[in-house]
């Protein structure tokens, strides 16, 4: 596929989901909402892909999304009936909040290397991937309260979850106020931090590696099972692992592991 605001491209099983809008600082355009969707449901199909760094150009991640959509926007949601007009607006913010779901969807892990900034609709973004990493210079910020709006595609129902305290959530969420690296680790929204972006780039190589190297039928497994259990009871998520077994256990991933431990060697396991 070809991309307007994004590069995809594949390095053996680990994917790279860059984007690529460096002179507008990675602003979220509608295209690029659009694409993500597109980009990530790919993959997801790709059966040699196994993991997806995603990642920005230039000097940010992310600066969030990009407010000339809202004046682009208003002329397609017009209509002479208000409750129409506001019906398409509901429309429109399911939609790019089912973008943004598309990584989660994604059946393969998604990590997020973050460095510079990371506002608004990036944090929205992390938020629905796997793992999140960091530069030193990153620095993050719920900033939709300074353009007088509520955060509306996932931050304030995943991020609590994430880091698990609703007072921080409620502060960053009311302030805007701005989080460093070193503050994002020690609440929990990002696993590690690197001192430079090459160092982040090839820490986050090294886990997505790692990570391609288990069994492909697992992973996806793991990350259902995560998934489910955080928006379900204990008991659900019980129910839940104990159908996915009953149909996934008896792989010939888990007879190549077996076989693997006898001979003391490294499984290999196909796609």
């Amino acid at each position: 596929m070809t991309y307007e605001t994004l590069t995809v491209a594949a390095d053996g099983p680990v994917a790279t989901v860059r984007m690529n809008r460096p002179d507008k600082a990675n602003a979220m355009n509608l295209a690029m909402w659009h694409e993500l969707r597109r980009a990530f449901t790919a993959l997801d199909e790709t059966p040699s892909v196994r993991v997806v760094v995603l990642e920005g150009e230039g000097r940010h991640f992310t600066s969030g999304i990009d407010l000339q959509m809202f004046g682009e926007l208003m002329p397609s949601l017009h209509d002479d009936c208000d409750g129409r007009t506001r019906e398409k607006l509901r429309r429109f913010i399911l939609d790019l909040q089912d973008t943004l779901t598309s990584l989660e969807r994604c059946r393969k892990p998604v990590l997020a290397a973050v460095h510079g900034a990371c506002v608004g609709g990036g944090i929205d973004l992390i938020c629905c991937a796997d793992m999140r990493y960091a530069a030193a210079d990153a620095r993050f910020s719920i900033k939709e309260v300074d353009i007088g709006m509520v955060a509306d595609v996932g931050t304030l129902q995943r991020l609590p979850k994430l880091i698990g305290s609703q007072g921080l959530v409620r502060e960053l969420a009311y302030t805007g106020r701005e989080v460093g690296a070193a503050e994002a680790q020690a609440i929990g929204l990002v696993n590690r931090v690197f001192d430079t972006r090459e160092a982040l780039a090839a820490g986050v190589r090294e886990v997505a590696q790692a990570i391609a190297t288990k069994s492909p039928l697992s992973v996806r497994g793991i990350k259902e099972m995560l998934n489910y259990a955080r928006d379900h009871s204990v008991a659900d998520g019980l129910n839940h692992v104990a159908t996915w077994n009953a149909g996934m256990l008896l792989s010939e991933d888990l007879m190549a592991a077996a076989s693997a431990a006898q001979a003391r060697k490294a499984p290999t396991f196909r796609d």
